[in-house]
């Protein structure tokens, strides 16, 4: 039996963690959540983990703070960068900076199950998720 994929999820909006756990949990991946970069970082130092799906914009350490630290520490760890953009910020201007930080993949909000799900097994292409019944909900 092929191991699960760990996903940790920091984002500091909780609706948008429970939507992403509700997917992800329903493709058959295990997930954590944290409420921000700080804790985030702090799961993954005490938790296996395969993926980091990290927010760029949150109060306390922002995603590209947590993309330079998961790439310094562990390398092996993949890396998905969310961004919904702010004022100061375009969305696209904060995913560009975040991709030559070190993620992976780059997404903007609102995220779908399928355009997630996609990116996932571009990442790990010997993971294949159950077939979803209603793809097009946004995270």
């Amino acid at each position: 039996m092929e191991r699960t994929i760990q996903v940790l999820v920091i984002d500091d909006d909780r609706l948008i963690r429970a939507l992403l756990r509700d997917i992800l949990e329903n493709a058959g991946l295990e997930v954590l959540e944290a409420a921000g970069g700080r804790p985030g970082l702090r799961y993954l130092r005490a938790a296996r983990c395969d993926l980091v799906i990290t927010d760029l914009l949150m109060p306390d350490v922002d995603g590209v703070a947590v993309i330079r630290e998961v790439t310094r520490e562990y390398p092996d760890v993949k890396i998905i960068a969310l961004s919904g953009g702010g004022y100061t910020l375009s969305a696209g201007t904060a995913l560009e900076v975040a991709q030559r930080s070190g993620a992976l993949r780059t997404l903007i909000k609102p995220v779908y199950r399928d355009q997630l799900l996609a990116t996932i097994r571009e990442l790990f292409p010997d993971w294949h998720p159950p077939q979803e019944e209603n793809p097009d909900v946004p995270a």
